[in-house]
C-alpha cells in the first residue's frame, strides 16, 4: 500500500481522525491556512538567518503546530489532550509567560531599538526581512479563516487569537529589525 496517496480523498473529502469532512470546510482551510504558514516559516528559517531570528522562527513553527491541533480537536469534536497554548495565568499572575507576551517582549524589545515609523513601508529592501513581510500577510490570512471558524459555531481559545492577531505584528517588527541590523532602510511611500 502507498504511503504518500490513499485515493481516498479523490471525492473531495477527506478524512481527519475518524471523521470524513469536506475540503472545503472551514476548519480543514484553517488547518490548510496554517500549514502553509508554518511551512513558508520553514522556507525563511532553511536560509541564511541569524541565529536569534532563527530561534524566533521555530518558536513561532512550535506555536503553529499547537495551534492546528486545536483547531483539528474542536472540528472533530473530540477531547484528545492537546498541548496547552497559554499559560495559566500569564505572568500577571506570577506564573509563566503565555505565548502572546511572549510574543509582545520580541516585539516591544525591537521597538525600543528601532527608530519610530512616520510613513508606510514598501517590502523588499533585502530578501529575509521580504519574507518576514509575506508572513505577516500570510499571518493575517489566517487570522480571518480562524475568526470565520469563531463566528460560525466553534470556540476557539482566546489566547490562540490573541497570538495569532500579534503574529503580524511580530513579523512586521522582525522584518524592520532585520533591515536595521543591515543598517538598510526600506523604502517608504510617499
Amino acid at each position: 500500500m502507498p504511503i504518500f496517496y490513499t485515493r481516498k480523498g479523490d471525492d473531495g473529502r477527506s478524512r481527519i481522525g475518524k471523521k470524513v469532512v469536506s475540503k472545503t470546510c472551514l476548519e480543514v482551510e484553517a488547518l490548510g491556512q496554517l500549514d502553509e504558514l508554518n511551512s513558508m516559516v520553514g522556507v525563511l528559517k532553511s536560509g541564511k538567518v541569524s541565529g536569534i531570528l532563527k530561534k524566533h522562527l521555530h518558536e513561532i513553527q512550535e506555536n503553529l503546530f499547537i495551534i492546528q491541533s486545536h483547531v483539528a480537536n474542536l472540528m472533530l469534536g473530540s477531547k484528545f489532550k492537546v498541548p496547552k497554548f497559554s499559560a495559566e495565568g500569564g505572568s500577571a499572575s506570577g506564573g509563566e509567560r503565555s505565548k502572546v507576551e511572549e510574543a509582545e517582549k520580541i516585539i516591544d524589545e525591537i521597538e525600543r531599538k528601532l527608530p519610530p515609523l512616520k510613513k508606510f513601508v514598501i517590502s523588499g529592501i533585502n530578501q529575509t526581512s521580504a519574507w518576514l513581510d509575506l508572513l505577516r500577510a500570510k499571518s493575517r490570512n489566517v487570522e480571518r479563516k480562524i475568526l470565520e471558524i469563531r463566528n460560525s459555531k466553534l470556540e476557539i481559545d482566546a489566547s490562540i487569537l490573541a497570538y495569532i492577531n500579534r503574529l503580524s505584528s511580530l513579523f512586521f517588527a522582525l522584518a524592520r529589525w532585520e533591515a536595521n541590523g543591515k543598517k538598510e532602510q526600506h523604502p517608504k511611500y510617499r
